[in-house]
């Protein structure tokens, strides 16, 4: 991967702008990113790596030294790519139709605001309801 190493070289240079330690921090990675250069890249930036080992199809175990992997940080990663694929649902997000940056901060307010209401709530199912009453049909926002 060209991009990767200039990516990570970019990420140093940001953290240097704003003073940011980035020494010792752990870089969570998809296991696409599992090959010794890439390991080698995130150590000689100060990173940790925190990549899953990805098998590549083998029978057995890789021989040699075990690669570092915190399973415990690995999970806080999934936590913050299904709260990504929420965001994904709304898709005036997702297209980003407003132009103007308060309109668009303003619309994932409400599309966390929602999201958090529906984990408060126990809403399983994110799609609206139709309840019919006597007079009319009123449509729900939460099921």
């Amino acid at each position: 991967m060209v991009l990767f190493p200039e990516g990570l070289k970019a990420l140093k240079k940001g953290a240097k702008e704003v003073v940011l330690d980035l020494r010792g921090a752990y870089l969570n990675l998809d296991g696409g990113f599992d090959s010794a250069r890439n390991r080698k890249c995130i150590f000689n930036v100060g990173l940790i790596p925190n990549i899953k080992e990805n098998p590549r199809n083998r029978k057995h175990t890789k021989r040699g030294r075990k690669r570092l992997f915190n399973a415990v940080i690995h999970a806080l990663r999934m936590h913050v790519e299904r709260t990504f694929a929420w965001e994904d649902k709304f898709k005036r997000l997702l297209l980003r139709f407003e132009r103007i940056q308060q309109r668009h901060y303003g619309m994932k307010l409400m599309a966390y605001t929602l999201i958090n209401l529906r984990a408060f709530c126990g809403v399983k199912n994110s799609q609206p309801v139709i309840a019919q009453t006597a007079r009319s049909v009123v449509q729900l926002p939460f099921a």
